[in-house]
């Protein structure tokens, strides 16, 4: 199957400076790889620290000052044949220049934050707020894109889009906003949609009702979904294929039935056994012994995870483990054969 972004070898330095003024720069990501095809929606788990959410602003060039990506390629195989005058249709996005960029960000690839009400411009009422994403691609007819914003607001099932469209963001709930986050980043339609972490922060009945519109998005307009999450029982119900990450690495990866059945890596199994369920009600929870290495502590040699395995073995010390495949799509990064 045809691609539609592949990481290839991606790393990410994050820049400290020592007491003599000297720039260090310190491992956040290494050498992780994964693809995404179209229409589908992918999970991307691991503890806080993980590097999840470095490795989705990789993505779109949104780093930051102190960030910057020290290997590795990203292409994008979506790019329409008229957004540059040589007719490429995929681009290694690292390569492309600030203006180029711009031209993929909301309208190829988009992205929901976690915290919406941050993200939205609290001086800009919320209908030419998104309208903006259409003006900024070349839709310059301000009624047609005001009756799109419209239009999407009500299959958003977002109520009185009239008054919603007049309202500036401190005055929407924290469910709400999202929405609008989500109005905001599908307006172009968009092939490619990453959600970092957008259900954190809210309620139980608001987390159903946003990942029951992720799916309806993914549905009816095709759009492929990243979505970042340290919450295995999330990425459950609403991922087909998931990607295990840990202290910067990919540890695992597999369709998600098969990772959640057949779990390879000692930290994929370390993950589920914390998560709460019939089958251990009433008892205590399992817990993952230590923590994730900082950045200046870095990152130990071998399997990250190997501090905090109760079954390490020397070989897991000496080399970060080669890739084994343990199924149909399914691989791992441990040493430990699945019992």
């Amino acid at each position: 199957m045809e691609t539609l972004l592949s990481v290839r070898n991606l790393s990410i330095g994050i820049s400290r400076f020592s007491p003599q003024g000297e720039k260090i720069l310190l491992s956040s990501v290494e050498d992780i790889s994964f693809n995404i095809y179209p229409g589908e929606i992918v999970g991307l788990v691991g503890e806080s620290g993980s590097g999840k959410s470095l490795s989705a602003l990789s993505i779109t060039s949104l780093l930051g000052e102190n960030k910057e990506v020290t290997n590795g390629s990203i292409f994008y195989n979506g790019i329409t044949k008229t957004a540059f005058h040589d007719g490429n249709a995929e681009r290694d996005l690292l390569t492309l220049s600030e203006k180029e960029l711009q031209r993929i960000r909301g309208k190829e690839i988009s992205m929901i934050f976690q915290e919406p009400a941050s993200s939205l411009n609290p001086l800009l009422r919320i209908g030419p707020q998104i309208a903006e994403t259409l003006e900024l691609h070349g839709e310059k007819d301000k009624e047609r894109n005001k009756a799109r914003v419209k239009e999407l607001m009500e299959r958003l099932k977002l109520s009185e889009p009239e008054k919603l469209m007049k309202s500036y963001p401190h005055r929407l709930s924290g469910g709400m906003c999202q929405r609008v986050m989500i109005a905001l980043a599908i307006i172009c339609r968009p092939r490619l949609l990453i959600a970092d972490e957008p259900v954190t922060a809210l309620d139980y009945n608001t987390q159903n009702q946003i990942l029951s519109l992720l799916k309806e998005i993914n549905r009816d307009f095709g759009t492929s979904i990243l979505f970042i999450s340290h919450d295995l029982s999330v990425i459950k119900n609403l991922c087909s294929r998931v990607l295990v990450m840990y202290s910067g690495r990919i540890l695992e990866e597999g369709s998600t039935e098969e990772v959640f059945c057949h779990p390879a890596h000692e930290y994929t199994k370390s993950l589920l056994s914390s998560i709460p369920g019939r089958a251990n009600k009433g008892k205590a929870l399992a817990v993952i012994p230590g923590r994730i290495p900082s950045l200046e502590e870095g990152r130990p040699n071998g399997c990250p995870f190997h501090p905090r395995c109760g079954k390490t073995e020397p070989r897991c010390k000496a080399a970060f483990p080669p890739e084994r495949l343990v199924g149909v799509n399914h691989m791992t990064h441990c040493v430990k054969e699945r019992i």
